[in-house]
């Protein structure tokens, strides 16, 4: 029950931050493009995570034999996802960038089952469905912009590819550290945009990143929602079990719906609130299950 309920406030903590992340990267992307504002980002977090490696005096060792799939977390999570959760976000809103990514719940439990043979019992099922009908009512009831058909369909390119990838962390040996396999994965994705940013870091308006607005939300994309969130939700992973612990990033709508209508000026419905009731209810009830 101890890690059941330590696994449920880190992988709520890192959902909430995502949640977050949506309305910083709807106003930093104006000025830095998709692509060099994730390889910025993981820059950052690179530092941050290195620093936080020699002050718990990490061991950067792995086995051979888990290099492969700490580098398909990279490739899958941290580069292929992240990168659509960008575009997806320029292209759409801050609200549609979050409650699409939402369905990601939905794909762990089909991921969860086909790769590691979890089984999906009826209260998993229960929790699902009235976190599902939470979303669906944020949703239907807002004046969220769906011209940006494009945003959407990228969106829901990051959101099967983040399930993937959280399946996939349940793979790896529970003897690594969450800084471990958080850094050894960001640092994969790092090297292989490299070569595809260096031409437009050049076009990126120095003055222009000099102003705190945007050199702020640069260090909160790095350091808290890249290092501090990826190594929260790592690390609650290792305490839940793939199915139950997707439930947990409906916070991540939850919160994004609500900062962009109090920071951007979004549009909410009036069944917000019944909404996030019903989210919330279906995660008590993962947390209530003693069998995790």
């Amino acid at each position: 029950m101890k890690n059941t309920l330590l696994g449920s406030i880190y992988l709520a903590l890192a959902a909430s931050i995502w949640g977050g992340m949506y309305v910083v990267v709807k106003v930093v992307v104006d000025v830095i493009p998709p692509l060099e504002l994730v390889w910025m980002r993981y820059l950052v977090a690179l530092v941050a995570l290195f620093i936080i490696g020699l002050v718990k005096r990490q061991s950067w060792k792995i086995h051979k034999r888990d290099f492969l799939l700490i580098a398909l977390i990279g490739i899958v999570g941290n580069t292929i996802s992240i990168v659509t959760q960008e575009y997806g976000t320029m292209l759409s809103s801050a609200q549609m960038g979050a409650i699409i990514t939402s369905s990601t719940p939905a794909f762990m439990v089909i991921f969860a089952r086909l790769i590691l043979k979890e089984r999906l019992n009826i209260k998993k099922g229960i929790s699902i469905c009235l976190a599902t009908i939470g979303v669906f009512l944020i949703v239907g009831n807002g004046n969220i912009d769906v011209s940006g058909q494009l945003g959407g369909i990228v969106l829901l390119v990051a959101a099967l590819t983040w399930a993937i990838m959280s399946v996939l962390i349940k793979r790896v040996p529970s003897t690594y550290s969450p800084i471990v396999i958080t850094t050894y994965s960001i640092l994969v994705a790092f090297v292989i945009l490299t070569p595809f940013v260096l031409k437009g870091l050049s076009n990126i308006s120095v003055p222009q990143l000099t102003h705190p607005t945007i050199w702020g939300g640069l260090l909160y994309l790095g350091i808290i929602s890249t290092a501090c969130a990826f190594i929260l939700w790592n690390r609650g992973l290792q305490l839940l079990n793939a199915s139950s612990g997707g439930l947990f990033f409906f916070f991540q709508p939850l919160v994004g719906t609500l900062l962009g209508w109090l920071l951007l000026g979004e549009s909410i419905g009036g069944t917000f609130w019944i909404g996030s009731f019903l989210i919330l209810s279906g995660v008590l009830l993962v947390i209530k299950e003693k069998n995790n």
